[in-house]
């Protein structure tokens, strides 16, 4: 098992509010979710922003020319030829409190069930895995359906 260095800002503290012990909680799903898909790896750096929607809404702006809040941002920093090294610095995960609030009312789902999704998608985007595909997206989907499995959750694609 890598060793993990995960950096948590909750810079919105309504995350308190949404899903008690949020560093914790975040923390273990991390370290699940890595370790089964890094076993080869020695040591695994990750970044965690909990924003609200408008710093969001700034990065998506800036970086992917929309502007509007998304539920989840991924900013790999270690190359995909690079993914085989002892050491990874994965990269930064922001995921914003007010979309994932919506979504998951929206969707009938906990926020805390929702939340843990975006973590995993996020975290998949780290790893280099994509949805711009139909065949990219089935991919990610499952590997996203397995390892929510793992955790205890629902499928989040199923009606």
């Amino acid at each position: 098992m890598p060793e993990f260095d995960i950096d948590i800002d909750v810079s919105d503290e309504k995350w308190h509010d949404l899903i008690e012990g949020i560093e914790n909680y975040t923390h273990n799903v991390i370290k699940n979710i890595l370790s089964n898909l890094l076993s080869n790896t020695e040591h695994v750096e990750i970044s965690i922003v909990l924003s609200d929607d408008d710093f969001i809404q700034n990065l998506n702006k800036d970086y992917r020319n929309k502007d509007k809040p998304t539920n989840v941002l991924s900013f790999p920093q270690t190359e995909e030829d690079e993914m085989d090294m002892p050491t990874l610095m994965l990269g930064d995960i922001i995921i914003t409190s007010g979309v994932i609030e919506q979504e998951a009312k929206e969707q009938k789902k906990s926020i805390k069930d929702h939340y843990t999704h975006m973590l995993v998608h996020g975290c998949l985007h780290l790893l280099h895995y994509d949805h711009i595909t139909d065949e990219q997206a089935e991919e990610m989907e499952s590997l996203e359906i397995k390892i929510l499995d793992n955790l205890g959750i629902k499928n989040p694609y199923a009606l």
